[in-house]
């Protein structure tokens, strides 16, 4: 049984949410919110980013409001810059403490990346140099967003298309301890991990078999665009803008085979389809779900 409570680096006693249910869920958009309501869709819980809702009132806050009483809510970060040389912002913190005490959503979870250098904002989630310096300062960081919330959030792994000579260690390896010094948990981002291989080369399996798999509370799945680098090598951009691709189908089934079922998110940001196109996604990721919990690998592989 899960505990109720974790004891973070400081002493201070960190909430455990009861936590999202091991089923499919989808990223909840402007454009679907009426059709959610008219048609409550047999979907396991909904994802919307925290920034959206940093405001006291508006049309954004009544549907959420609406759709919140039936659904359970994840809500994602894309702000706090973690890995930035500053401490997060406490003006942004105060606001995201707001939205989850508004909403009592039932997993928080942010970005292993930076996006501020000092008074600039930038419209990316950029990668950090894995190394002691880095490690201890994005811990710390970890650290205040969790003390001030109260809860413990889920860190997600990047995509990343560059790497720091400077890192002294792999990104497996960083956020195992990242994990371990601060009590987070991961989110599995099967998406970014197969970009991020490709792009440096290196095997996704390999990368996979070295993560702590037990502390997975969430999994993403999204689409990524093909390109090539100036070398000529395989280049995939993390753009959340299609389908996802089989071969992140065939990865995730191999998580959820080893690992078993854990909530799953259906990411889809930009070129927005119809809902039933994101149902449709959705339902393939349950039906892996439900056959990993009837423990038949043979129907996993299947269904992948």
């Amino acid at each position: 049984m899960q505990p109720s409570s974790i004891t973070d680096r400081s002493g201070s006693r960190l909430a455990m949410r009861d936590g999202l249910p091991a089923k499919a869920g989808i990223g909840l958009k402007p454009q679907h919110f009426q059709e959610v309501i008219a048609t409550r869709p047999e979907i396991g819980f909904f994802e919307v980013h925290a920034e959206n809702y940093m405001v006291d009132g508006g049309p954004m806050h009544h549907w959420l409001g609406r759709i919140c009483e039936h659904y359970p809510l994840s809500l994602h970060g894309v702000g706090l810059s973690l890995g930035a040389e500053m401490p997060p912002d406490e003006a942004h913190l105060d606001r995201l403490a707001r939205v989850i005490d508004r909403y009592q959503p039932a997993s928080f979870s942010e970005h292993l990346a930076w996006s501020t250098h000092r008074e600039v904002f930038l419209n990316d989630l950029l990668p950090v140099a894995y190394d002691g310096e880095t490690l201890a300062r994005v811990c710390r960081h970890i650290d205040r967003v969790q003390e001030r919330l109260g809860l413990r959030m889920l860190l997600e792994n990047p995509s990343t298309y560059v790497e720091f000579e400077r890192s002294t260690m792999d990104e497996a390896t960083f956020l195992s301890e990242v994990l371990r010094r601060t009590g987070c948990g991961l989110l599995l981002d099967v998406t970014n991990a197969h970009v991020s291989c490709t792009n440096h080369g290196r095997d996704v399996g390999a990368y996979l078999d070295a993560l702590p798999l037990a502390a997975v509370g969430e999994i993403h799945l999204a689409g990524f665009a093909e390109d090539t680098d100036a070398a000529g090598d395989p280049l995939l951009i993390d753009h959340h803008g299609s389908a996802v691709a089989e071969t992140v189908w065939r990865l995730y089934a191999g998580v959820i085979d080893r690992i078993g079922a854990r909530p799953t998110l259906l990411e889809r940001d930009n070129d927005v389809p119809s809902f039933g196109t994101l149902k449709a996604e959705a339902l393939r990721a349950q039906a892996l779900l439900v056959a990993r919990e009837l423990g038949s690998l043979d129907q996993v592989r299947s269904h992948a």
